[in-house]
């Protein structure tokens, strides 16, 4: 059984109102899925940037680490 809207939920302002024009229901969704998107919500965690150990390396000017593959990195 489908659960019955709240006097709140229904006095309700809409959440897109059309005061010019004939538009489709593909443009109206697409207008509400920018507004939502534009809306935000939760805000994400900031990404940390993604560096490699040895483009910090790079940075600081230091030789490749001993190892075994070094040899393939001297030449970058």
């Amino acid at each position: 059984m489908p659960a019955q809207p709240s006097s709140v939920e229904s006095q309700t302002e809409p959440f897109l109102s059309v005061t010019r024009g004939n538009p489709s229901a593909e443009e109206l969704a697409a207008v509400a899925a920018v507004v939502l998107a534009l809306e935000g919500g939760t805000e994400a965690a900031p990404r940390r940037p993604a560096v490699r150990a040895w483009a910090r390396r790079a940075q600081l000017h230091l030789p490749p680490r001993p190892g075994a593959g070094a040899w393939r990195r001297s030449g970058r």
